[in-house]
């Protein structure tokens, strides 16, 4: 068995678990001739898909993360030719990313890759005691309710 992080440093053990289900992934991918797509460029690529283009501020809110990590993503993937940033038209100050051609090309693969790495996560759930994504999103709506902050300052009360 691996020596696995401390369970009471949770930070630790979360990084840890997506260290290696995204680490496998991004290794699938390079045996699969996609030396230059990463794990985190599918959300963002099937926003696309869904939406033609988006504003780094609707990915970001699309794909559920911060708009930083939008636009570090997108840069990203605009390095690696999947994306292309263009002015709106509508107004100047906005960039709207999207798909290329190369990434276009990629979609059947890509997809397949999605559909086998969803595929391994129902099987992973079955091992454990409720299905992973459930549980993380129980998370994230309970510090949403209540923010960590707030609990550890509760915890520092007599």
């Amino acid at each position: 068995m691996r020596n696995l992080p401390d369970p009471v440093a949770v930070g630790t053990l979360l990084r840890h678990v997506l260290e290696l289900l995204d680490g496998d992934v991004a290794k699938v991918y390079e045996e699969q001739g996609l030396t230059e797509y990463r794990p985190r460029f599918s959300p963002v690529v099937r926003a696309l898909l869904a939406e033609g283009q988006l504003a780094v501020r609707e990915l970001a809110a699309a794909v559920g993360v911060t708009h930083s990590a939008a636009s570090q993503t997108a840069a990203q993937m605009a390095r690696a030719g999947l994306v292309t940033h263009s002015p709106d038209p509508q107004d100047a100050r906005r960039r709207l990313i999207r798909l290329t051609p190369k990434a276009r090309a990629l979609l059947p693969q890509i997809q397949a890759e999605w559909d086998a790495t969803v595929a391994a996560m129902a099987e992973l759930d079955t091992e454990l005691s409720m299905p992973l994504a459930e549980l993380l999103t129980e998370v994230a709506e309970a510090v949403g309710r209540r923010p960590f902050r707030q609990r550890i300052a509760a915890a520092h009360r007599p």
